[in-house]
């Protein structure tokens, strides 16, 4: 029996990994004393099933093995958003530079080195629950207060970690499947991409409003349209003082302009097509803007704004959008 053996929190589940069954068995038998739920794999497609089906909340990984390796295990695991907040912490006979530099740009936070000494290995992986526990408390404070939030990796939009309610929005926005994958959808990462570029070149940062399927540009705030509704991304450094190194974190709020589109359709008895015309140029959109926004040529949104102008007595889009922000509460100027 292990003295004074770190005591889990509520069964976490550990993954433990190997192709050694002595290994596994003298893990398992120190885990499940010190009061984990221990899942057990004796390889690398193995483990992604059990992790698939259930989620660990830490995981013990070789990192040689038969078949797929550890190394690949790892990738899989972190690309996937449903086990990509769980530490990975790899065991190997091997201590050389190379190993365990492939071991961290798998996606491990630590390791440990063979024989197996279970004492240590259960303080290490108390340690890092404890670090995952805090994350998950910040994720799930940032989900609270509508701050949707996730980091992910500059060259292929790989996601790091994401909240819950990050998870939510983005498959109610985009289809395709990408983010399920662990990846951001093509659109947002080529936004990603060129407000990347901006930064480093000390632009400062645009707004962007494209649809769900739209090709995104360039600008700090890209907007997904739904209806009324619609989805804001803004880019952050990881660190500020460390550009290019490879993190960013995405933080998305969603609108709903429900109400604004009301106000805009009873306060001048607008159509609904007049109301989105003229909250767009409020937002200060061209014609060309507005219409790939709702899906018009720009010709068909001047008709639109024509209407508008006479309706509300002006002559000017300055004008219109004036009178249009000093009649609906809360319908503001902006990109």
């Amino acid at each position: 029996m292990l003295p004074n053996p770190p005591v889990a929190s509520h069964a976490e589940r550990v993954l433990i990994v190997d192709d050694v069954p002595d290994n596994l068995a003298l893990l398992h038998d120190a885990l499940d004393e010190a009061g984990y739920t221990v899942l057990v794999a004796f390889d690398g497609a193995a483990a992604l099933e059990s992790a698939a089906q259930l989620p660990p909340d830490v995981v013990v990984l070789d990192a040689l093995m038969p078949g797929l390796d550890g190394f690949e295990v790892a990738r899989r695991l972190k690309a996937d958003p449903r086990t990509a907040a769980a530490p990975i912490i790899f065991m190997t006979g091997l201590s050389d530079t190379e190993h365990v530099e492939a071991a961290f740009a798998a996606g491990g936070v630590d390791y440990v080195t063979k024989p197996i000494r279970p004492r240590e290995v259960l303080a290490r992986i108390a340690a890092h629950l404890r670090s995952a526990r805090a994350q998950r408390q910040a994720r799930n404070a940032l989900d609270a207060f509508g701050h949707a939030s996730l980091t992910v990796h500059e060259l292929d939009g790989r996601c790091v970690w994401q909240t819950a309610l990050a998870r939510q929005l983005m498959a109610e926005y985009f289809s395709g499947g990408h983010f399920e994958r662990g990846r951001l959808p093509p659109e947002v990462l080529v936004w990603l991409h060129r407000e990347v570029l901006r930064r480093r070149a000390g632009a400062e940062p645009a707004k962007l409003t494209v649809l769900p399927q739209a090709t995104a540009a360039a600008g700090a705030a890209l907007l997904s349209t739904r209806g009324a509704k619609r989805l804001s991304f803004t880019l952050h450094a990881v660190d500020p003082d460390a550009l290019g190194e490879g993190q960013w974190l995405i933080v998305m709020r969603e609108a709903d302009d429900a109400a604004l589109l009301d106000g805009l359709v009873h306060g001048f008895k607008l159509t609904a097509r007049e109301a989105e015309v003229l909250y767009w140029v409020v937002k200060g959109k061209t014609n060309a803007d507005i219409g790939d926004i709702l899906g018009s040529s720009p010709r068909t949104v001047q008709k639109h704004l024509e209407h508008v102008f006479e309706k509300l007595g002006v002559e000017t889009r300055t004008a219109a959008a004036a009178l249009a922000m000093s009649r609906v509460r809360g319908l503001e100027a902006g990109r």
